[in-house]
């Protein structure tokens, strides 16, 4: 048995971080592309490029900046305030993540 828990942060009872969230922005800056950062997380790539819509609109701050290539394709990195994002959500979700498994070793054992 293992505990599992599902942290999201909210604005105005609308998501805007989550650990699903900030995976994609993850992949974003990994692989420098919307699209293959949408297949890495096994979506499509509007559903990728609605969420990171949808985030920076209700954050009110770009999270992602896309370039345009030479043959129409483009690539894709996070700004700096997108990686802020990504290191404080990390560094917040971390310190549940220790609670939740030391309150499951009291609770449980091990």
């Amino acid at each position: 048995m293992e505990p599992r828990m599902n942290l999201w942060l909210e604005v105005d009872g609308h998501v805007v971080l989550s650990e699903w969230r900030v995976a994609l922005l993850e992949a974003v800056d990994e692989t420098g592309s919307i699209s293959a950062a949408a297949e890495r997380m096994n979506i499509g790539y509007r559903q990728a490029w609605a969420k990171l819509h949808e985030c920076e609109a209700r954050l009110g701050v770009q999270l992602v900046e896309t370039t345009v290539g030479g043959s129409g394709g483009g690539g894709a990195q996070l700004t700096a305030t997108g990686r802020d994002y990504v290191d404080r959500y990390r560094r917040f979700s971390a310190g549940f993540q220790d609670m939740v498994y030391h309150r499951f070793v009291e609770v449980f054992g091990r």
